[in-house]
């Protein structure tokens, strides 16, 4: 209580008229009379009756809720981290698998053979139909031998050929040839796998695209039909025999090569040395029996061509789909439906569906990478330069 505030309550006397004791006992009782601040009153307890009266207290004001914090790109990282781990276990589990059991199939149980539509994609055909397999390129073995490599080559074809005859869904079978031929070994294995192919009762067509030369003209001769192009080029019935001579090369660069053989042809075709007049000879005697069976081939499996012709046209020449069809080497001018159609026919089939196998398979095109890298490797070029080859094949 300050000086005013005594005045107002004792207007008529002042501090100093009374006395001590008694202006002090005042003020005391001033003091205690004296009404509380509203502002510090502490809260009145609710009793029974008031809240009879106020079932429901009063809402309160929910505090303010603070706004979420930014994602951090630290997350965004992480699970792109995630399923880039979770995609490379996957694949990686996968090839492991497919390098193990590359014919495991999951549309059939372990242990059942399915011989109705096996070629078919791995399924079960809901019909009969025609396969259809490809002859593409040079006819020969495939060298790659490492862990990422996939077979290619004339095994391959010659698997598709068998599987193909062993399918009961299968009445006919289409060779699709374009190629200008191949090693003599790989063309003649082609070749004795549709004979066998024949034997089972598959009736087979063989088709020529832009080029079925040499040994390619060589595995159609198994076929029971032929049809080409007017414009395709076919022929080059022979047999050749390259190899190279790098002794001049060397000399130049400082190398030397001294075999040491068994005997006198042991080096026979070397590409370090000329060839001598007795290996020539040798050689040749193996090229000219090589042609024989050839022709042989030829003579079985046209013989319609008139044996003038045939002696004539099997010296090596090329010619097109339609001297080859005027002389009898094809049955029929046309493309893919006319080889189709033609199937068919042979098989009793009016409108034959194609039943083609799943050519490139996920394990095949897993190691295509790898089997591309081997066949470019510094060594194997080599080695197909340093290798001589008899082939049935148009080279130029």
């Amino acid at each position: 209580m300050n000086t005013e505030d005594w005045k107002e309550t004792f207007p008529t006397q002042t501090s100093q008229s009374l006395p001590k004791e008694v202006w002090e006992k005042k003020l005391l009782e001033n003091e205690k009379t004296a009404p509380v601040p509203q502002a510090a009153a502490e809260p009145e307890e609710p009793t029974a009756e008031k809240l009879a009266d106020n079932p429901e207290p009063p809402a309160q004001e929910p505090p303010a809720q603070k706004p979420p914090k930014p994602a951090k790109h630290g997350s965004y990282r992480n699970l792109w981290s995630f399923l880039l781990l979770l995609t490379f276990t996957v694949s990686a589990v996968c090839g492991v698998l497919l390098v193990l059991k590359p014919g495991m199939k999951c549309t059939e149980p372990v242990g059942k053979t399915n011989t109705k539509g096996a070629f078919v994609s791995g399924l079960k055909s809901s019909g009969e139909g025609l396969a259809w397999i490809k002859v593409r390129g040079v006819i020969a073995e495939s060298g790659d031998s490492g862990p990422f490599s996939r077979q290619t080559g004339a095994s391959a074809i010659a698997k598709k050929i068998r599987t193909a005859a062993a399918d009961d869904a299968v009445k006919a079978i289409v060779i699709d040839i374009n190629s200008p031929g191949g090693t003599v070994a790989s063309v003649q294995n082609i070749y004795s796998e549709i004979q066998a192919a024949k034997q089972k009762g598959k009736k087979v067509v063989a088709l020529f695209r832009d080029v079925a030369a040499s040994g390619g003209f060589y595995i159609a001769m198994a076929a029971d039909k032929i049809v080409a192009e007017p414009g395709t080029i076919t022929g080059s019935v022979g047999v050749i025999m390259q190899t190279n001579n790098v002794e001049g090369l060397f000399k130049k660069i400082g190398v030397s090569v001294t075999p040491i053989t068994s005997g006198k042809y042991k080096d026979i075709g070397s590409s370090y040395r000329p060839m001598t007049d007795a290996e020539k000879a040798l050689l040749q005697d193996m090229v000219s029996e090589t042609y024989g069976q050839f022709f042989a081939a030829v003579k079985a499996g046209r013989p319609g061509v008139k044996p003038a012709d045939l002696t004539e046209y099997t010296d090596g020449r090329v010619f097109t789909g339609e001297r080859a069809y005027k002389l009898g080497f094809i049955d029929k001018l046309g493309g893919e439906e006319e080889a189709r159609l033609l199937a068919g026919e042979l098989a009793g089939l009016k409108d034959p569906k194609i039943l083609s196998n799943r050519g490139e398979s996920l394990r095949e095109a897993f190691f295509s990478f790898g089997s591309n890298l081997e066949g470019q490797s510094l060594a194997k070029q080599l080695e197909s330069l340093t290798t001589p080859n008899v082939s049935y094949l148009w080279s130029n």
